[in-house]
Parts: structure tokens; C-alpha cells; sequence
């Protein structure tokens, strides 16, 4: 595990730099040109033996797999079809494309996955053979996946978002809750933030759901020059980070690629169909992220979702015009979150100190989602995050003539609000509840106080909310009290 390599040995390595990193031997793996764009291997001397890593469940939710293709032998453990059919064929290449990308083996044949030391497939089939998706499948999915004990969810799908014309927008209290879950279960979730031919105008400023949900790492798309391509949605809040998303290289079902019969890389891509000869999309920037995350679970399994994904993004480089990207500001920006992934980077971060972790989460909003405190008073400390969790909240039970005392304290140059919502409150963001807020503290600041005696008896829903930009995760103490 990680912890035996830290210090030393990982300082060595970071030290070694790009002239240290190993070749991939497979013979395909020269085509894949997002390994060196990731500095997938930079940090390795040699091939990484999987002895260092333990097995990580990575689910591909997505349209199947040829589960008998060469490049994933021993690499699949379960798999299920949530659309009919057989979850061991792909009819449309996508879920096969993706998941080589993440595990293919280093067996000298083929390409090579950026997880395989780690990567073990648990594959869930939600595309229906015209190539939609029900909202249904993909959330009974997610659960699955995260009951079967998969810590990396892969998503590279979407639907639209579009907060400026709400029935053309595509939330899912389904889609959100299976996210909510699968989070508290321990899974890290990866989804490409949309591609803007799926939507109603390219270039699209919002990304997709699921990637625009908290606790999603959602990921735009890089091309070979370091430019954000046309096709890749912006999003000042939900694009997190940018990866490659064009002219990209991958395992491809073999009955797929045999309507090639002369193509010589039969099971791979520049022998599939026209559409993935030089496929593009952030579905494809996605896996190169989740593989990032199973990697670094697979060396600390310890890690929790949040650590995983400020790993991931606090080590990003950050993308501007001096690496590609001329139309991106420097730090953070619509076109690519925090930056391009560097797995070299987000390793190394492994050697400490580590981001804190937020045992309450994902505790996102009112009804089940909240998180219970039972004891009268409590002293919580706990983190929020701007682009990836910005709202807290917790459910305490109060009877009539009780008084509630509340103080949440923070770090200077932050701003954060403090709300405790009635009884019935369901979600606090829908304008449909605010006749049900019952009290607000909203000073600016980091520190807010709020007292309220209650009318009636019942749960009520205290709020802890960030309402500016604030870098990285903030944290926070919580005190309460409640009394008669």
C-alpha cells in the first residue's frame, strides 16, 4: 500500500521526473497519446506491480462490454443489464471503449488501461439497443454498483442541463438520490460534463447531469494541442477538471470491428465504426479521471470520496495559455475546472498531508439526505466546497416551546450562511419551500449565530450553505443546543 512507499521513495520519484517514466510494452499503446498528455506513468521507473495496489471495483455504468475481449481477461467480476439483453455484449461500443481505457491489461497485446494495477470491472448495462438511456436504469444502476461494493462509479453519459429554461432541464430526484447513495456507500463518482451536440447549442454553458451534482466530479474535454474543442460544455461551477476528449484510441468489440475484415487491430478502435476511427467527447475524458481515482484508492483504500476528488483536482496543472488553452484564465475557469489531470501529481499527493475528510456527507439536503443528530447538544466539524458541496444540512427533532441555538464558525475570507428550515421541509433549494424557513443568519462572514424557538413539535432541517467562491474545501464548526 501507499503508506509503505510514502517519503522517501515517493520524494525520489516525484524527483526523477517524466525522464524516469516507463514505456508501456503493449504494441497499441503508442496510439494512445493521452497517456503522456495524464503523465499516467511519469512516476514509475518501471511497470507499477500490482502487488502495491489492492483490488478497486470500478464500475462502467454504461452499454456493456465484450466481456471475452483479450485486453480484459481477469479483469471483469460482475456484471448486470438494467436495459434487457446480455451486459456482455456491446452493441454500440461505447462501455467497451471506455472500459479499456481504465483496465486494460499490460500483457504486451493490445493498449493498456491507466488502472490496471488496480481496476477490477463491475460492468452495469444501461443503453437500450437505440441508444437511449432511461433515467430508471441509470439510477438502479448506480445503487447496484455501489451495493456490489464499487469505490470508482464511471458515468459518461448525460442529460441536459439548462437552469434558464426548467422544462428542457433534465433533473432526476432519482438520478440525484442514486448519486447521494452510492457517495455514502464510499464511491467516488466520475461523469463527463456533456458534449454540446447533445444539446441545444454548441458551445453549451451548463454541464450535464449527473456531472452537475454535488459530490460529481464532473470532467470537460482537452484535445492534442491543450485547446478546449468546441463540443466540451462550460461550467463555472460543475466542470471540475479537463482531460483528452479527441482524436482518442481504445478497445472496441470485436463483432463491431469484424465488419472490417482487412483492418489489422481487429478489437480496437481505428477498426470500428466511422464514428470511433477518431472519436471525440468528454466520455472519453471521463474514464482517464475515474482511472486517476482507482489508482489512488487502490494504493490508500482508506480514502474517502472527498479526499479522492480534492486529490484528484488540487493537483490538476492549471490550464492556460502557456500550455494550450489561450482562451482560459488562469486558476480556475468554465472551459476546465481546476485544470488538466496529472496522475503523477495526484499520486504523489499521497505522501501527506491528506485533505480532511467529512464524515457526515453526503448530507446535501432536507429529507432523507440530511443527517440526524439525536443528542441535545453537539460540537460538529465538518467541510463544504463551493464547486462540490456547497450546502450541508442536518435534521434534529424539536418540541413545541423548544429553543434552538446554533453558531457555525469558519475561516477568514469566506462567506457562508446559516438557515433551519420547519417541519416538511423536503428540499431546501426548491422556491416552492421557502414559506417553510423558519429562521436565517446571513451576516457577511464566515461566522453566523441563530436562535429559534419552535410552534410545533418535528423535525426541522439546519442548513449550512457557502454563497461565494472559496478555494478548496472550508471548514467549519458547527455548535448547537437545544433546550426548553
Amino acid at each position: 500500500m501507499m503508506r509503505a512507499l510514502a517519503g522517501a521513495a515517493v520524494a525520489a520519484l516525484v524527483a526523477a521526473g517524466t525522464a524516469a517514466a516507463f514505456t508501456p510494452t503493449d504494441p497499441l499503446a503508442a496510439k494512445q497519446w493521452y497517456l503522456a498528455a495524464d503523465h499516467a506513468f511519469d512516476l514509475w521507473p518501471d511497470p507499477p506491480a500490482q502487488t502495491l495496489f489492492m483490488p478497486t471495483k470500478v464500475a462502467i455504468v454504461d452499454s456493456g462490454i465484450d466481456a471475452n475481449h483479450p485486453d480484459f481477461a481477469g479483469r471483469i467480476v460482475l456484471g448486470r443489464s438494467f436495459v434487457g439483453g446480455d451486459w456482455r455484449t456491446d452493441p454500440q461500443g461505447h462501455g467497451t471503449f471506455v472500459a479499456g481505457m481504465i483496465a486494460a491489461n499490460l500483457d504486451g497485446q493490445g493498449i493498456v488501461g491507466i488502472a490496471y494495477p488496480s481496476a477490477q470491472l463491475i460492468v452495469a448495462k444501461v443503453v437500450r439497443a437505440d441508444g437511449t438511456i432511461p433515467l430508471s436504469a441509470e439510477s438502479a444502476a448506480i445503487r447496484w454498483a455501489a451495493d456490489q461494493g464499487a469505490r470508482v462509479i464511471n458515468l459518461s453519459l448525460g442529460g441536459v442541463r439548462d437552469p434558464r429554461a426548467p422544462a428542457r432541464d433534465t433533473y432526476s430526484r432519482a438520478e440525484a438520490d442514486a448519486v447521494a447513495y452510492a457517495y455514502q456507500k464510499g464511491a467516488v463518482l466520475v461523469a463527463a460534463v456533456g458534449n454540446g451536440d447533445e444539446a441545444p447549442a454548441t458551445p453549451w454553458p451548463y454541464a450535464s447531469y449527473p456531472a452537475a451534482l454535488p459530490h460529481v466530479i464532473g470532467v470537460s474535454a482537452l484535445s492534442r494541442s491543450g485547446s478546449v474543442p468546441t463540443f466540451s460544455n462550460r461550467d463555472r461551477i460543475y466542470n471540475d477538471i479537463a482531460a483528452p476528449g479527441q482524436e482518442m484510441f481504445s478497445t472496441f468489440p470485436r463483432d463491431l470491428t469484424a465488419l472490417r475484415p482487412t483492418c489489422p487491430d481487429q478489437g480496437y478502435s481505428d477498426c470500428g465504426t466511422d464514428d470511433y476511427r477518431r472519436p471525440e467527447g468528454t466520455s472519453f475524458a471521463a474514464p482517464q479521471v475515474t482511472a486517476a481515482a482507482a489508482l489512488l484508492i487502490g494504493l490508500d483504500p482508506a480514502l474517502r470520496p472527498d479526499q479522492v476528488g480534492a486529490i484528484i483536482e488540487q493537483t490538476a496543472d492549471d490550464a492556460n495559455a502557456s500550455n494550450g488553452c489561450h482562451m482560459c484564465p488562469l486558476l480556475r475557469d468554465p472551459y476546465t475546472g481546476w485544470g488538466r489531470l496529472n496522475i503523477a501529481k495526484a499520486i504523489a499527493a499521497l505522501d501527506g498531508p491528506l485533505p480532511p475528510a467529512d464524515q457526515y456527507e453526503s448530507n446535501d439536503n432536507a429529507g432523507t439526505q440530511a443527517h440526524t443528530l439525536f443528542s441535545g447538544t453537539a460540537d460538529l466539524h465538518a467541510t463544504l466546497d463551493f464547486y462540490d458541496d456547497q450546502v450541508d444540512v442536518y435534521r434534529v427533532r424539536l418540541g413545541r416551546g423548544q429553543r434552538l441555538d446554533a453558531i457555525l464558525t469558519g475561516p477568514a475570507g469566506a462567506n457562508v450562511d446559516l438557515v433551519l428550515w420547519k417541519p416538511g421541509t423536503q428540499r431546501v433549494d426548491d422556491l416552492r419551500s421557502q414559506r417553510l424557513r423558519a429562521a436565517q443568519s446571513s451576516k457577511p462572514g464566515p461566522d453566523e449565530r441563530l436562535t429559534y424557538r419552535t410552534q410545533t413539535t418535528g423535525w426541522y432541517y439546519l442548513e449550512t450553505k457557502l454563497t461565494a467562491p472559496f478555494t478548496g474545501a472550508y471548514p467549519y464548526t458547527l455548535d448547537y443546543s437545544k433546550r426548553t
